[in-house]
């Protein structure tokens, strides 16, 4: 199962072979002209590389989050691109997300990459510092929330209510 969370940047993303059990991580920065084009592309070679069974990816649709055109238009196509090679398609909003986290206290992205690091250990060292109100979000937080979105499918698929 792979899951994909964009932004700005580029993408987070986490390829889990079963529950908390991550087989391959990290952060692809785009940056420049076509970046678009660029994304999709390594998100393609990603496909090729792991043939994953699922993909997850934020739920970008009026009902779901809102988040830029660019990253709400890269999100489709990429959507798109794993339907065509016959991978299922699992989307969750910021608000599920959320909901799904809050009874361990969860109130922010921080303390949201916090818990997943004590679930998943490898992912300790990857825990940003607390930001400063002035500081924009550390890169590395698109890995937390590739692994939310997947923990979130793990839990969803096992009709839990809560994450973790």
């Amino acid at each position: 199962m792979l899951a994909i969370y964009l932004n700005t940047r580029g993408f987070g993303f986490v390829l889990f072979e079963g529950h908390l059990s991550p087989f391959d991580w990290g952060m692809r920065e785009i940056r420049g002209p076509r970046k678009h084009g660029r994304c999709v592309t390594h998100i393609s070679k990603k496909f090729d590389r792991y043939l994953p069974d699922i993909l997850v990816l934020q739920d970008t649709s009026p009902e779901g989050t809102r988040r830029a055109p660019r990253i709400t238009y890269l999100n489709a196509a990429i959507a798109e691109l794993a339907k065509s090679r016959g991978i299922p398609v699992y989307a969750y909003s910021r608000d599920q997300v959320r909901a799904a986290f809050d009874y361990l206290g969860c109130v922010n992205k921080q303390s949201l990459a916090e818990v997943i690091a004590k679930k998943i250990p490898a992912f300790e060292r990857y825990v940003p510092p607390p930001r400063k109100p002035w500081m924009s979000e550390d890169a590395r937080m698109g890995l937390f929330d590739a692994a939310a979105l997947a923990l979130m499918f793990f839990y969803s698929i096992n009709g839990d209510r809560q994450a973790t």
